[in-house]
């Protein structure tokens, strides 16, 4: 294993649309590091499937942890261009009662550490040509509901280290990105059949698929976009204003 061969960092890469990326990433060449907090056996399976690979384990809701493992990843990986925060913790609770463990677990997994990994792997990763940065947030961030309300919090905060991180880079070509899906997967506890209409509650009234995230994650790799920006994929769903979560909705 090369540490010259160019290095991707997925959090939440073991499961769902962490998934898709490390495999996306691995077959187009690049070294992914597959981080887990509690999957260490699909982590370590999905490795396998890739042509070059290592897992990364640390719990996201330690203050020190994700910074300690970026670093640590520093030092062995001579390319690392890219990190990609997907990992989040997705529990309920609404607008009318805001739950103190669900809120600071939010908080600290979905925009905390996020935002410290991110300060340690633009001053410790090392590559030739420029860092970048994916922030996973959510269509949420332009068609907010009550419900997951700590969830929805912490995805605002984690899109406002967007542009500051993007003002603060040292070098020009470092680049940092918002990617914010919409319905992709099956969440929290819906049925398939749930599933299938939630997912179309979107103006092109079409299912988003992982693929769609996958090709934008990767353009934002390596395309020309302007650092700072952020990307809705999600079918238009963020233009499509929605009293609750498209779940409970569906169930109406």
């Amino acid at each position: 294993m090369s540490g010259n061969t160019r290095t991707v960092l997925i959090t939440g890469g073991a499961r769902r649309i962490g998934a898709h990326l490390a495999r996306a990433f691995g077959s187009q060449g690049w070294h992914v590091a597959i981080h887990f907090g509690n999957s260490r056996k699909e982590a370590e399976a999905l490795a396998d499937e890739l042509p070059s690979a290592e897992t990364v384990s640390c719990d996201l809701d330690d203050w020190d942890a994700g910074p300690a493992m970026v670093r640590d990843l520093a030092e062995r990986r001579g390319d690392w261009r890219l990190l990609v925060n997907c990992a989040a913790v997705f529990e309920f609770d609404d607008a009318t009662d805001l739950q103190p463990d669900t809120f600071e677990a939010a908080m600290q997994v979905n925009a905390g550490t996020p935002a410290r990994m991110a300060q340690a792997f633009f001053a410790h990763a090392r590559t030739p040509s420029g860092r970048r940065l994916i922030q996973i947030t959510d269509q949420k961030l332009r068609n907010p509901n009550p419900d997951f309300f700590s969830y929805t919090m912490s995805k605002h905060a984690l899109a406002a280290t967007i542009p500051m991180l993007s003002m603060a880079r040292s070098r020009p070509q470092d680049r940092v990105y918002g990617l914010a899906p919409g319905a992709i997967l099956a969440s929290h506890d819906q049925t398939e059949d749930e599933t299938e209409i939630s997912h179309r509650m979107n103006l092109l009234r079409r299912k988003t698929s992982p693929d769609d995230i996958v090709r934008t994650a990767l353009f934002l790799a390596e395309g020309p976009l302007a650092s700072g920006e952020t990307v809705y994929v999600d079918s238009g769903q963020h233009l499509v204003p929605q009293p609750r979560d498209v779940l409970f909705l569906a169930r109406t």
